[in-house]
């Protein structure tokens, strides 16, 4: 087995490498060019080429196509731009917008690295006759037992990089095909590197911003692409006592205390979007605790089928700037649908969200799978009035 687990000699074994033009895809790039793979770079235009080009913070768009053809031109190998920006717009803005309209808060992140990049980028990547496709992210696979083909999906070495949240929603068999080399690497190492290859982008900043929403503004792109998006409507307590009026839902998500314009006396927080009355409900900060939470749409990663789990111990997350948390996870089949109970309540879960499930709270803990949060269960309505 070579570096990838993959039984070719590495000159012989063909690897697509997917450059966003930032310092960790090009640093993947080169090292498995020295390492002596036969290394193709592609770069996806996904967002409007022209409007980017000259924006802090853009991936996949402007400045960083031409960064990626610049360290592909220094390491020596051939690449590729592929103009995916209608497929983009489809699987991932258009069902941006329309979760934002039905009251939910999405992480786009993980729709594009579901459809675009781990769907439509893997299949170009097997017309190219390549034995893997790799990526900059930062999270780690392995075999799932030694000398097997099959791998499994773990939290990367550097906790503060970790991406795992964002990648639960890869099958199996994309899994199996792709390769993370970063994943055993802290940051800091990944910028010397890109220094000792001689690359351009060695000191370039790290993307923020969700590439199609500039300075995070979402409302701005939701009423760009739905004109009719900002209905404006009541801002009610838990009792549906009015208290203020607001110009949209889409301004609003769950746990949000700014912006609200309230004189009440005491700190409110948005506790749940109503789409069909166009309400924003809001009450106190215990108001927003959560022990439950449905999940749809559930990708399991896991040993076993998910349709013979009855109940098992776990951990999750339920925002990616969280730490995953105790909690035992079952499983309907009937409905299609994976229950979580969280050992120690959470707040401001939303619906849109990803939970992702973890064998257990470790540093390097394996990643089960995760599915949205379509529904969430607060604790007693009548505790939370009363706090």
């Amino acid at each position: 087995m070579n570096a990838l687990d993959l039984p070719k000699p590495p000159h012989e074994t063909r690897v697509v490498v997917a450059m966003s033009g930032g310092v960790d895809s090009s640093v993947v790039a080169g090292l498995l060019k020295q390492q002596g793979f036969d290394v193709v770079g592609i770069t996806l235009q996904l967002y409007d080429h022209g409007a980017a080009t000259h924006r802090k913070g853009a991936c996949c768009a402007g400045q960083d196509i031409h960064d990626a053809r610049r360290v592909a031109e220094r390491l020596g190998i051939p690449h590729y731009v592929l103009d995916y920006e209608d497929r983009f717009r489809d699987s991932v803005i258009d069902r941006f917008a329309e979760s934002y309209l039905a009251g939910e808060t999405p992480v786009p992140c993980v729709e594009c690295n579901r459809s675009v990049k781990f769907r439509d980028l893997l299949a170009t990547a097997r017309e190219l006759n390549a034995d893997a496709l790799a990526t900059g992210h930062y999270v780690a696979s392995r075999p799932v037992a030694p000398g097997s083909s099959r791998r499994a999906l773990f939290r990367a070495l550097d906790p503060a990089r970790d991406q795992s949240y964002f990648l639960y929603a890869t099958t199996p068999a994309q899994l199996d095909f792709l390769r993370f080399p970063l994943g055993e690497l802290p940051k800091d190492e990944t910028r010397r590197l890109a220094r000792a290859l001689d690359l351009a982008v060695a000191e370039k900043p790290d993307s923020q911003d969700i590439c199609f929403v500039p300075q995070g503004r979402y409302a701005d792109v939701i009423a760009r692409l739905r004109p009719d998006a900002a209905r404006p409507g009541e801002i009610v307590d838990l009792d549906g006592r009015p208290l203020g009026s607001h110009e949209g839902i889409i301004h609003y998500t769950v746990g949000q205390r700014r912006g609200l314009r309230l004189a009440v006396g005491e700190p409110l927080y948005v506790v749940r979007l109503e789409p069909e009355s166009a309400r924003v409900v809001v009450g106190p900060r215990s108001a927003l605790a959560t022990s439950r939470v449905r999940l749809t749409d559930v990708n399991w990663l896991g040993e076993g089928a998910l349709s013979d789990l009855h109940e098992m111990p776990v951990a999750v997350r339920v925002r990616s700037t969280r730490e995953p948390r105790p909690a035992h996870l079952t499983y309907d089949s009937a409905s299609g649908c994976a229950e979580v109970t969280l050992a120690t309540p959470e707040d401001g879960v939303s619906p849109g969200q990803a939970c992702v499930i973890y064998a257990d709270d470790t540093a390097r803990a394996r990643v089960l799978g995760g599915g949205t949060i379509r529904r969430i269960d607060a604790l007693q309505a009548g505790t939370a009035r009363a706090a």
